[in-house]
Order: structure tokens, then sequence, then C-alpha cells
């Protein structure tokens, strides 16, 4: 074979080698991205998950004579780890009060204690005069891409939740190079003033 034909090889071979590696470096990422999104892993009793969780950002007690154990991730996270435990230690159940079904459970009346036992502690609120209004917001999980942010908005008048409502928060000029990129007390999650009807979309309302 003639020496432009080895040269010619050889690229070839690395060029298949750079494909393969590319191809490593996506399914590593899906799988790293799959695994974030990844429940955690039950927990049987409160010493298991204060040893793998440490202490709660804030213990409940139920009605019941149980306990809840809060595992709030606010404001850059979008879960918040809920342990139920018995008198005795024993993990009863466990959630996440930010999934979609614990989202829809807060509804209109409800108070704003029940709404914090409901859903953990909150990202950040505001008072808005003209409306009355006082809104509470977290951070949750979107479907759009990891470079836009979704809140679930509670809207409060005289302490009595009125309404609920999300707000899709987008980065000027990108996720590297946008809102997210600048440090406090510029970029987000710092000051943001939950959006009203005319700028939707609002899968949640009344």
């Amino acid at each position: 074979m003639s020496g432009a034909g080895f040269a010619a090889s050889g690229l070839v071979k690395k060029g298949r080698g750079a494909f393969f590696v590319l191809l490593l470096l996506c399914a590593a990422t899906l799988l790293g991205g799959c695994a974030a999104f990844a429940p955690p892993r039950p927990y049987t009793t409160e010493a298991e998950a204060l040893s793998a969780r440490g202490q709660p950002t804030r213990r409940w007690s139920n009605d019941d004579g149980t306990s809840t154990l809060e595992y709030a991730t606010q404001p850059f996270g979008h879960t918040c780890l809920m342990v139920q435990v018995d008198k005795s230690g024993i993990v009863l159940r466990q959630w996440d009060a930010l999934d979609y079904e614990n989202l829809a459970r807060v509804k209109k009346g409800m108070s704003r204690d029940e709404v914090s036992r409901l859903l953990g502690q909150h990202r950040s609120e505001q008072f808005f005069k003209l409306s009355g209004e006082e809104v509470w917001d977290w951070n949750i999980r979107n479907e759009y891409g990891a470079s836009i942010a979704t809140l679930f908005n509670v809207h409060f008048i005289d302490g009595k939740v009125v309404r609920t409502s999300q707000t899709y928060v987008y980065p000027r000029d990108g996720a590297m190079f946008g809102a997210w990129g600048h440090p406090y007390p510029f970029g987000y999650p710092y000051p943001f003033r939950p959006r009203y009807p005319g700028f939707g979309p609002w899968p949640y309302w009344w």
C-alpha cells in the first residue's frame, strides 16, 4: 500500500475513534441525566435517613403521632424529599413533595402553613400591592431542557390560597451566557417577579 493509502487509513481510524468517543460521552451524559432524576432509594428507618441525608431542613409533627422529615433543596434544587416515620423511628412512606401529583393537591382556601407542610420550604416570595396577592414560588422539574427554569407559584390573599400558576424563566442569551451565568444579585434564581396572565402559559389556575 502506498504512503498516501496508509495516511488515509490512519485518518479513517482516527475518525472512527473520535466518533466512538463522542458516542460514549453522549451515553454517559444521558445516563447521568437519568440518575439525576431517579428517585432516592427507600429508607427503612429514621436513623438510616439521617445517616444518608443528615438533619432535615424541618421536622413536622403530625396529628396521628408520626413525624415527617423535610429535606428541601430550594432555591437551587427542584425536589423536596419527605420521609414520614412513626414513634419508633420506622419509615412509613417517603415521597417527593414537588412532583406533579403533589403540586396538584394545592387547593383554593388552604393556609400558608398547610401549603408549607405540603410542598416544603419555598424559594422566594413577593407581594403585589395592586392585586393584594402574596406569591410563593418553588423550583420544579421542567420538560423543556436544563436551560429553562420552571417555577410553581402559589398565590395567597389574606393568607389563603386563591390560585396557582407556573412560570417559565428563559435565559436571555442561552444557558451558558444568559442570566444563569451572572453573579448575585443579577441572575436567576435571585430577584424574580412571577409573571401574570397575558405572559403565560399557565397550566395551573382557578
